[in-house]
């Protein structure tokens, strides 16, 4: 069985590398490591593969940044010419960035089976391209794994076949799991002068809060307002760092003596900073994740979530895009009102091999699945 898994962008490092690890215990199984190239800076690539054991792609498409179409066209085009030449069985996608929609188009269109992990995750709202991408890609998917029992609800009430749908936890959390204790012997707290549970971590990236001048401002103050608290300490994704120097907003933000503004981190040294921290104020998907499987509280600065049982049973919080309702959940929660969380269901570092238990018994019993790949 050839399996060929996609990734693109940093969130999709972390979701791949259990599952290229799990295969290892197949001996049937050969799989086949395509990288996008969405995220080409070695911050956001290179050094997450290093340090997360992914082997180095099999293929390179270095497709680049650009618009949401020309990316996509790119990376179907490329794609699109690589299985000419390199023949596949199943192709894996795992999120919702663009190249996952790409790849999945692709495949289906060559009558190539589709899986879809982290499937059927929905925040109602159409005008986040990311949102599109997973709906576009679970619709054309032949299996579709999900993470939190509501995003059956949701694939169902799409049209979705049952059959098709299959609960086996989250992939980010069992590689969160596999490398938490070897970031806790990072000592990047103390090359940066902090103290635990004493900071604040920040990643802003969405193109909805930093994409236009008056979003990125808003963006800047709501920032403002976790330093006013805390120390916070910003990786800057490449893309939030050029709009706010487009906008002549970071040398405000550099201004505040509270406010530590580095560049993309590893993921051992991120997941310290995580780890540690009081909170943690973003408008990441995969973070409200992350938060809730380490028990760290989080601020998401968007109007909802795809992601709910992050705020049902985790310590996510949605706060909007007002800067004011920033201020006043920082202050509830920095007054000690907590709340009562637990690990969301199958959250267990396993994801990945009941993903690969579902794929054997689903090639056992299918002929579209079990047919050798097609030159």
């Amino acid at each position: 069985m050839h399996v060929t898994c996609i990734v693109g962008a940093r969130p999709n490092f972390m979701k791949v590398a259990p599952i290229l690890r799990a295969a290892e215990a197949w001996p049937d199984v050969r799989t086949r490591l395509v990288h996008t190239g969405q995220h080409y800076d070695e911050r956001m690539s290179d050094l997450f593969f290093d340090q997360l054991g992914l082997p180095h792609p099999d293929i390179h498409l270095g497709v680049g940044s650009g618009s949401h179409a020309a990316q996509t066209a790119r990376v179907m085009l490329q794609f699109d010419e690589t299985l000419d030449h390199n023949p596949t069985d199943l192709v894996i996608v795992v999120g919702d960035v663009n190249s996952t929609l790409a790849c999945a188009l692709v495949a289906v269109k060559r009558n190539i089976p589709v899986a879809h992990v982290e499937a059927g995750l929905r925040s109602g709202d159409r005008r986040m391209p990311e949102e599109i991408n997973r709906v576009l890609t679970d619709q054309i998917s032949d299996l579709l794994f999900t993470t939190e029992r509501s995003a059956a609800d949701n694939l169902r009430a799409e049209g979705i076949a049952a059959e098709k749908i299959h609960f086996v936890g989250n992939v980010m959390i069992d590689t969160l799991y596999r490398h938490r204790e070897r970031a806790r012997q990072s000592d990047v707290l103390s090359r940066l002068g902090l103290t635990e549970r004493r900071y604040a971590v920040s990643t802003l990236h969405r193109p909805s809060n930093v994409d236009t001048e008056a979003d990125a401002l808003n963006t800047v103050r709501a920032l403002e307002e976790v330093a006013r608290r805390l120390p916070v300490v910003v990786p800057l994704h490449p893309r939030t760092r050029l709009k706010l120097e487009e906008f002549r907003l970071l040398d405000r933000l550099l201004g505040w003596p509270a406010m530590r503004i580095l560049e993309p981190l590893g993921y051992f040294e991120f997941l310290a900073l995580v780890d540690r921290s009081a909170l943690v104020f973003t408008d990441s998907g995969g973070i409200q994740e992350e938060t809730t499987a380490l028990g760290v509280p989080c601020l998401t600065f968007r109007d909802s979530t795809e992601r709910p049982i992050t705020i049902t049973h985790g310590t996510n919080r949605l706060v909007g895009l007002d800067p004011i309702r920033v201020a006043a959940a920082l202050a509830d929660l920095l007054t000690g009102h907590a709340r009562q969380v637990s690990v969301p269901e199958l959250w267990d570092g396993h994801a990945a091999e009941r993903i690969w238990t579902v794929l054997r018994q689903t090639r056992s019993a299918r002929s579209d699945l079990a047919a050798p790949a097609q030159g």
